[in-house]
């Protein structure tokens, strides 16, 4: 029997092997091949938007793609854990976490916009940053102590700025009130970097900003340290006390950084991701960078940061309960 080509037939098979290969072609394409975005919860000056700038530089370098900065600020980070939440699955849209956004939010919000666990891939846990309590250099006390004994003495007659109320650094006070007895009267603000700018003014009297972010301006004097809020000192500064030695005997708290995707995003890439944050994180440049700012660099993958970050959302769920921080 003869076997006659139908053209038709053929076209259509022909066009199908295209659209198959051209597919195929599509998902073996070589990551990143355009722009990473990353997106900070905070506006620009604080310790992440330091750590993401100083990382997507070199990322920028190692991806041959421009790595894009975005500070989506506003409601204690949900504006951008939201944004990056919708965000398609494919590694060209990270998010730098923190604990603010990431643990604190889940304990002080009855409801958000997303799930703080399955809406997010973990894929790095990139430093430790520490805390440091701060005066305006006008304060007529002049160590923590002093300030401790005035507020109980004097109750809500001393103030601090804070990035928002619900966020680290008001945590991070609420807990010294908590510890010491002492009360003072809490100013929100849209972000850490602004209530540092008002304690440097005089606007405020305290406030809580990480190291990275207040270092320069302790250097510079405009802000006075009175303690931080590690266990241990801070090698960026081995002058300042612990809130243990200064005076509040039990504390601990520190703020973090770390990079997440949306949720689900493929395993393959996720190893790829954190593998080439590692080798940034890693380099001797950035290690010197970020310890001189006094961050600590971690550089934990994957699974250990998903164990972390649940035992920090359990820390704060207990923090906020007891200081009676609830927000809508």
């Amino acid at each position: 029997m003869m076997f006659t080509r139908n053209p038709i037939a053929s076209a259509a098979l022909a066009l199908v092997s295209l659209l198959v290969l051209a597919g195929m072609a599509l998902a073996q394409a070589p990551w990143p091949a355009r722009a990473v975005h990353f997106v900070v919860p905070y506006p620009p000056g604080g310790a992440s938007d330091i750590t993401a700038r100083l990382m997507g530089q070199k990322l920028s370098e190692l991806w041959g793609q421009p790595v894009v900065i975005e500070n989506r600020a506003g409601a204690n980070g949900i504006v951008a854990l939201e944004y990056v939440a919708k965000q398609p699955a494919d590694g060209y849209t990270l998010l730098f976490a923190n604990l603010g956004p990431n643990a604190i939010n889940p304990a002080v919000y009855a409801k958000l916009p997303y799930d703080p666990i399955t809406d997010f891939t973990p894929i790095t846990l990139t430093t430790l940053v520490p805390q440091v309590l701060v005066a305006t250099p006008s304060l007529e006390q002049k160590t923590l102590q002093q300030v401790l004994d005035y507020a109980r003495a004097n109750p809500g007659k001393i103030n601090y700025g804070h990035g928002g109320n619900g966020s680290a650094n008001h945590l991070g006070v609420e807990l010294v009130t908590a510890l010491s007895g002492a009360s003072f009267t809490a100013v929100p603000y849209k972000g850490d970097a602004p209530a540092m700018l008002d304690t440097m003014s005089g606007q405020v009297s305290l406030s809580y900003p990480t190291v990275p972010a207040a270092l320069p301006h302790i250097k510079s004097g405009k802000l006075r340290a009175l303690a931080v809020g590690t266990k241990t000192r801070v090698p960026a500064l081995p002058e300042v006390p612990t809130m243990q030695e200064a005076g509040v005997p039990g504390y601990e708290a520190f703020s973090w950084g770390g990079v997440m995707g949306p949720g689900a995003m493929p395993t393959a890439l996720v190893n790829r991701i954190h593998a080439d944050i590692v080798k940034v994180l890693k380099s001797p440049d950035v290690q010197e960078k970020l310890a001189a700012q006094g961050a600590i660099v971690v550089a934990e993958g994957p699974a250990d940061f998903a164990k972390f970050l649940a035992s920090e959302i359990r820390k704060w769920d207990a923090v906020a309960k007891k200081a009676g921080i609830h927000l809508d």
